[in-house]
């Protein structure tokens, strides 16, 4: 089993939702440029990539993770940006708020 990815330093130059998407290519060993129809969905078809931007590290929402599955991998955002992408039940794989 692969761990999960994760950006060690919240980087606020790239959004997370961009993060994501980079993360997701990176589990499928494929260019990031790869991930965009028809061989997987837009990131928008299950989260609203703008409003994950900005609730991330809003003043307005402190302390909310942000949770959902995408492309068959667990998804997380914590709220400084970081992204954990994992196999979904995968009891080794670090899981925040469990």
């Amino acid at each position: 089993m692969r761990p999960p990815d994760e950006s060690p330093v919240p980087d606020r130059d790239v959004e997370p939702s961009r993060a994501i998407v980079e993360a997701v290519a990176e589990r499928e060993g494929v260019d990031v440029t790869e991930i965009e129809p028809p061989a997987y969905d837009p990131l928008y078809a299950v989260v609203n990539p703008e409003a994950l931007d900005r609730l991330v590290g809003s003043p307005d929402a402190p302390g909310v993770h942000v949770r959902f599955e995408y492309e068959g991998y667990d998804v997380v955002v914590s709220p400084d940006g970081r992204v954990w992408v994992s196999d979904p039940g995968d009891p080794s794989e670090r899981r925040i708020g469990e």
